[in-house]
């Protein structure tokens, strides 16, 4: 099917969506009323863009009449007039192409974060700190709500693993591109002649699951509890609190020690394990489409270093798309959002590419 042809049959929907929408029995049905939302939503923004587009397409060939004016001064003013409205037409040309792209299934989901140091001792475990800090400052400001699922410190004040789950609008939209091993180079504080080191922290971002999607069945679960460990306060290291999940059939851990409620940290060591269960099926979906580049945009590879923070050079670089900026110090007190732009807009125009070769 033609774009136009696409964006016919979107524009059709919506107004059929629109239509359904004020009908009581579709408000009544608070179920179905949510779904028809959901599109309604994802459609509208397709269908103003296609109207603007026919609007200055219309424009254009208002503009192209003049041309065969007899007057000189008003084909001066067509000429001056085309020369503005064509390349916006292009552009929304594009911007259609996108929006018509295939919609992520897990768009509009709330998401787990993981991060965790890897090579570099007590400097990862600060720089997997400062990488919660950067995304918690990040969602503060487009008042996303953070609630930590686990933390594990270490001596130097730094973090070992800490999950944390993250719900608002638009935050897996945001930032499914940031799984992956992110790269620091910096002076430590401890470092007394001035060396730069080189660690690094693993970033994996999942959509959470919901009990919908994944079912976890008692028989599959062992459940251990002990006492917690490390700083907490009141109750929380001295009671059997912490829980550890293993779910037999695929050898997965979860263990959930931040609460002092043993039935809270349960209740979170699912919601963690839940998701784990559904990035892995999701993954093997992926590993089935491999022959195509569209199952391979944005898998987040976390074997693969896609980011460095160069601190003395004030320097980052996404190796994935190329881009460096010399704005360290200010991305990682949270302005994320020329760096995330960035990489949507490449791996949108990869889909793209990829979506037009089949």
């Amino acid at each position: 099917m033609s774009l136009f042809g696409k964006l016919e049959e979107v524009e059709g929907r919506f107004k059929a969506i629109n239509d359904q929408l004020s009908q009581p029995e579709i408000a009544s049905n608070q179920v179905r009323y949510r779904e028809l939302m959901q599109e309604y939503s994802h459609l509208r923004p397709i269908c103003e863009t296609y109207a603007e587009y026919r609007d200055l397409e219309q424009q254009i060939a208002d503009a192209r009449e003049m041309l065969d004016e007899n007057d000189a001064e008003m084909r001066a003013l067509a000429l001056e007039e085309l020369a503005e409205l064509e390349p916006r037409v292009e552009s929304l040309s594009h911007r259609l192409k996108i929006l018509l792209l295939p919609k992520d299934p897990n768009e509009g989901r709330n998401v787990i974060l993981e991060i965790r140091a890897g090579v570099g001792g007590d400097e990862a475990g600060l720089f997997a700190a400062d990488l919660f800090r950067m995304y918690s400052r990040y969602g503060e400001g487009r008042r996303w709500k953070f609630e930590l699922m686990s933390l594990s410190q270490n001596e130097a004040g730094g973090y070992k693993e800490v999950i944390t789950s993250i719900s608002g609008e638009d935050v897996y939209k945001r930032l499914k591109y940031e799984s992956g091993v992110h790269r620091v180079q910096r002076v430590p504080t401890t470092e007394a002649q001035g060396r730069i080191h080189t660690s690094t922290c693993t970033v994996a971002l999942m959509p959470e699951a919901e009990e919908i999607d994944i079912q976890v069945a008692d028989k599959d679960l062992r459940i251990d509890v002990f006492r917690a460990s490390g700083p907490g306060g009141q109750s929380v290291n001295t009671t059997d609190s912490a829980v550890r999940l293993t779910h037999i059939p695929s050898g997965l851990v979860v263990i959930c020690q931040d609460e002092k409620s043993q039935h809270k940290n349960k209740a979170k060591a699912l919601k963690v394990l839940r998701t784990r269960l559904y990035e892995r099926q999701c993954a093997e979906v992926q590993a089935e489409q491999r022959d195509m580049r569209l199952a391979q945009v944005g898998t987040g590879d976390r074997s693969e270093r896609i980011r460095t923070y160069n601190f003395p050079q004030g320097r980052l670089t996404d190796h994935r798309i190329g881009l460096t900026l010399y704005t360290v110090d200010r991305i990682v007190e949270g302005e994320l959002d020329e760096i995330l732009d960035a990489c949507s807009a490449h791996f949108e125009a990869a889909l793209l590419q990829a979506v037009e070769q089949q």
